[in-house]
């Protein structure tokens, strides 16, 4: 009987895109698939996963199920204000061509997301200012509540700390209950912003959580 493939925390490769797209594309409607809303399934990773991927490698994770596929990932930046400014100056004119600005105001869900990617300067605001860093992550259903997801922010976090950056945000859809649950499990707490819109802000330090640093039979 051949032994159940273990799955182990690694650095992101260009080989995973396809994969790394599938999870953000399954997981981007409150945690649930998005295709019925997005039906392009090249937008929500173009603006959620593949930057990070591209203008941050050093900071992408995937959680690879054993078999050398990736089944989750986590994503981000140690500089937000600096992430903006490439966003702006070089993902931006990569994808221009798939998604122009918008000329006229979103009607869809699918053109809210591509008002978005023309708008990265959203992703700075003041009350954040403490919190350099920002994160995505995310998991196929099948791989969540075992443990993976923690694992995966704790070697993005570590990975933070190494570099030096003390503390990270992410934003998160207010109405995602459970992942909510899951950002308090790991330490984070409430950012006030003033206009949040349909987001929550959540923030903490760079320490790794008390599950500690990823151990060397995790992470490869």
């Amino acid at each position: 009987m051949n032994p159940v493939p273990t799955p182990v925390i690694r650095p992101y490769r260009p080989a995973d895109r396809a994969a790394v797209a599938d999870v953000c594309v399954s997981t981007a409607d409150l945690g649930g698939d998005s295709r019925a809303l997005y039906p392009d399934e090249e937008l929500m990773p173009t603006l959620f996963a593949a930057p990070y991927c591209h203008l941050e490698p050093g900071l992408a994770f995937v959680l690879d199920d054993g078999s050398g596929r990736a089944v989750g990932y986590v994503v981000g930046t140690g500089d937000t204000a600096e992430f903006v400014e490439r966003f702006r100056e070089t993902w931006i004119p990569r994808v221009a061509h798939r998604y122009p600005a918008p000329t006229t105001p979103p009607r869809t869900p699918s053109e809210e997301m591509v008002d978005l990617l023309h708008a990265p300067e959203r992703m700075i605001l003041p009350e954040l200012d403490g919190y350099p860093a920002h994160l995505h992550i995310d998991l196929l259903p099948g791989f969540q509540r075992r443990g993976h997801g923690r694992a995966l922010m704790n070697t993005f976090l570590a990975a933070l700390h190494d570099r030096g950056v003390r503390a990270v945000h992410l934003g998160m859809v207010t109405a995602n209950t459970p992942a909510r649950a899951f950002y308090d499990r790991l330490g984070f707490h409430e950012i006030p912003v003033e206009d949040p819109g349909p987001l929550t802000y959540l923030g903490r330090p760079t320490t790794p959580s008390d599950a500690g640093r990823p151990s060397t039979a995790s992470v490869k």
